[in-house]
């Protein structure tokens, strides 16, 4: 008698799923930026500060300016008389009044602050407030460069 052996090897099939495992590190990885990273995005105020190697404004488009002095009485740069003090109402309809003459000519108008260094930082922020709902959209901040330290 003789014994057959079969001798067929058995043959793997290829493996159907996908291994998840890496993909979900990724993610989670993903997540735990998108966690860390989101508070920053939302905290603050977006102003532009100019830098010390800014060039200067170009003269053909003369920007809104309002300055707040140590009293925090407010002044506008384009008003008839910039030198005398504004009210926020009339700095309210000044403001957007030019701002919707420099639409209509397909323009857009820069706003700027220039504040006091000893003025109180309430009546600086009540200004850029007042010229957002005046309609502009950005206002920045005018600083004095600090004085270059000699070595």
């Amino acid at each position: 008698m003789q014994i057959q052996i079969n001798s067929r090897r058995k043959r793997s099939r290829p493996m159907s799923e996908m291994n998840l495992v890496p993909y979900i590190d990724v993610m989670l990885v993903l997540v735990v930026i998108l966690m860390i990273t989101a508070p920053l995005l939302t905290q603050g105020v977006h102003v532009q500060l100019p830098s010390a190697s800014a060039k200067a404004l170009p003269e053909k488009s003369a920007p809104i300016v309002v300055s707040v002095d140590q009293q925090g009485n407010m002044y506008l740069n384009t008003s008839p008389t910039p030198a005398q003090m504004i009210t926020p109402q009339n700095l309210m309809s000044d403001v957007s009044s030019q701002l919707q003459a420099a639409q209509t000519e397909h323009q857009t108008k820069e706003v700027y602050v220039k504040g006091d260094r000893n003025a109180n930082y309430g009546e600086i922020m009540s200004a850029m407030v007042l010229l957002q709902k005046a309609g502009a959209s950005d206002v920045g901040l005018i600083t004095k460069s600090p004085p270059k330290q000699q070595t």
